[in-house]
């Protein structure tokens, strides 16, 4: 698989599909394989380019000094690598972050722009918690145990009425081949908690906002209201879901996506 050589990382990313190329940034811990329940449907349609940030995945060293900053210019130099003048971007949670930075330093980078399960800002809270699971992985907190924490946050309730789909959750994240080590991990926490957010009233592309209505990390309120604080902005909450939304609600989360990028005119950004 392709990767690109920057200054302090080897980039790693794919691409699938063919049409509007459209760019997902993960979230915290997650790399570009956390894509691949919704890939397929997006790029029945798009073009879809994944990466991982650095501190993730095949992204090399993995202990490179990282910002929001920093990944946001990663993925500029990853799209103009691929020779794209523009292109649409989808940011998840940190990844919402980071497209936020990307779309308000480089407008003329981003079409159309769709943020989900994130906010301006991280809460205070969060920041905690963030930092709390930080503390428990470099203290050599039992794997299993560490996860199913982790999973109480961010899916639904729903999510752990099948047993089995939590048990298999866990098998496939305590085996996952390329794991975030603990200091990558300190590292993209570090990131967010350092992040103050943008000059939102200077974010022109037409943006989606998108996000489950269980979520308790960016609730349904606080993304509504992040929503009509953007200039050009749509709210849409998707029931059943937590802040893991495209995982929970695939089939929807990308027909909202695919609807919203690829629609025509200069009409409210979405219904």
């Amino acid at each position: 698989m392709p990767t690109l050589a920057l200054a302090d990382v080897e980039l790693y990313y794919e691409e699938r599909g063919e049409g509007a190329p459209l760019l997902l940034i993960g979230g915290l811990a997650a790399d570009s394989q956390s894509w691949l329940p919704i890939v397929p449907l997006l790029a029945t349609r798009c073009r879809v380019i994944t990466c991982d940030n650095r501190g993730v995945g095949r992204t090399a060293p993995q202990d490179a000094p990282t910002s929001i900053k920093t990944m946001a210019d990663d993925c500029v130099a990853l799209v103009r690598h691929l020779g794209l003048n523009s292109l649409n971007v989808l940011g998840y949670s940190m990844g919402g972050f980071i497209a936020q930075d990307l779309a308000t330093r480089h407008p003329d980078l981003v079409d159309r722009l769709v943020l989900a399960s994130t906010a301006a800002r991280n809460s205070r809270r969060n920041n905690d918690l963030f930092m709390d699971l930080a503390g428990a992985l470099e203290q050599g907190a039992g794997a299993k145990a560490w996860y199913r924490n982790l999973f109480y946050w961010i899916f639904s309730a729903g999510f752990f009425d099948d047993r089995k789909t939590v048990e298999i959750a866990l098998r496939m994240a305590i085996t996952y081949p390329y794991p975030q080590s603990a200091a990558a991990f300190r590292g993209q926490v570090g990131a967010i908690a350092e992040f103050g957010g943008v000059p939102l009233a200077q974010l022109r592309a037409r943006t989606l906002v998108l996000g489950g209505t269980e979520d308790l990390l960016f609730p349904a309120p606080v993304c509504a209201a992040f929503a009509q604080s953007l200039p050009d902005a749509a709210w849409i909450p998707i029931a059943d879901a937590a802040h893991c939304v495209y995982l929970e609600q695939p089939e929807l989360f990308a027909q909202h996506v695919l609807d919203f990028v690829l629609a025509d005119g200069d009409g409210p950004a979405a219904g």
